[in-house]
């Protein structure tokens, strides 16, 4: 393949090289090395993780953990335009500040469906396993060089708001590799098996209103600790769905499917662990209470965790 999602990798490893180098050198950050180290840590998983023994790898992760569990990630003085400023340069460029952001989804969806089965000499111009990843890569690289096409600034200047969004948001940013290894390490565990276990002997779960329930809020839980529901769904699926709802009391496997994975998206509205949905918007925003989303989307969550009970009780 002539552009492997590989090469994203290491452009990854190298951005997030330059963050913890420039805050590093940020005499005024007041958490300079360990915040430095922790994305220091985050790159060398890009640039050289496949070749690291995986024990080295997990122990940098361990390490990563402490750091933000101990409070180590913090966020420096970031020099800000003037508001004056920015309004005049928004004022000035209009609707054209749209265009590097359109061309994301652009270049992604012209990748995935034009170019997917594009060869120069046999050879795939695209990772054919990975062609969406990298079409959006691609399409991320072409949006930065209209945007400073566009604003006459330079790259250097694109570095320093990266490094901005980086600290602001923070460990969360770790977050969505953390929460799939976790999905993968439940599934290898047999969590699916001990929650079926303990479900069946603690829980009468002959009655029909009983596991319907069991099964609802188990993935809204589930989903929760894990912050995904496609993690949670296996577990909650292979311990409660499939034995006891279709098994036992006939359920039509894709009503129950859809249900269940609905009320896990139920429990990605109350959590934390979903991280790029309910903290980094909060952070990008600056709000004052990061839990300010989870606060807002809390009432919608348990009402729609009920009306899917109600809904799975009839349909199934």
């Amino acid at each position: 393949m002539i552009i492997s999602i590989q090469y994203l990798f290491w452009l990854a490893g190298v951005l997030l090289l330059i963050t913890a180098g420039m805050i590093l050198s940020d005499r005024s950050h007041p958490k300079r090395w360990s915040t430095g180290l922790f994305w220091m840590l985050f790159a060398v998983v890009f640039l050289v993780g496949e070749r690291l023994d995986p024990a080295v790898v997990g122990g940098g992760v361990v390490l990563m953990a402490i750091i933000a569990g101990l409070g180590g990630v913090g966020r420096g003085a970031h020099a800000e335009l003037h508001v004056k400023a920015a309004r005049a340069s928004a004022g000035r460029l209009g609707h054209k500040l749209f265009i590097p952001a359109l061309a994301i989804p652009l270049t992604t969806v012209i990748g995935s469906v034009l170019l997917k089965h594009t060869e120069i000499d046999g050879v795939p111009l695209l990772d054919p396993k990975n062609t969406t990843f990298v079409s959006l890569g691609l399409g991320c690289l072409i949006a930065l060089g209209l945007a400073c096409w566009l604003t006459r600034d330079t790259p250097i200047q694109a570095m320093r708001e990266s490094r901005r969004l980086t600290e602001a948001l923070g460990w969360a940013m770790v977050l969505p590799q953390m929460l799939a290894m976790l999905g993968l390490l439940f599934n290898e565990a047999g969590v699916g098996d001990a929650v079926a276990h303990v479900a069946t002997t603690y829980i009468n779960l002959d009655l029909r209103l009983v596991a319907v329930m069991v099964y609802v809020l188990g993935m809204a839980l589930f989903t929760v600790i894990m912050g995904n529901g496609f993690a949670a769904f296996p577990v909650m699926t292979g311990g409660i769905g499939v034995p006891v709802l279709v098994g036992v009391f006939g359920a039509n496997p894709a009503v129950m499917a859809a249900i269940g994975m609905f009320s896990g998206y139920c429990g990605t509205l109350m959590t934390p662990m979903a991280a790029n949905f309910n903290i980094v918007p909060a952070a990008l925003l600056e709000l004052p209470d990061k839990n300010a989303v989870i606060k807002a989307q809390m009432p919608t969550a348990l009402l729609m965790l009920v009306v899917n009970i109600v809904l799975l009780y009839l349909l199934m």
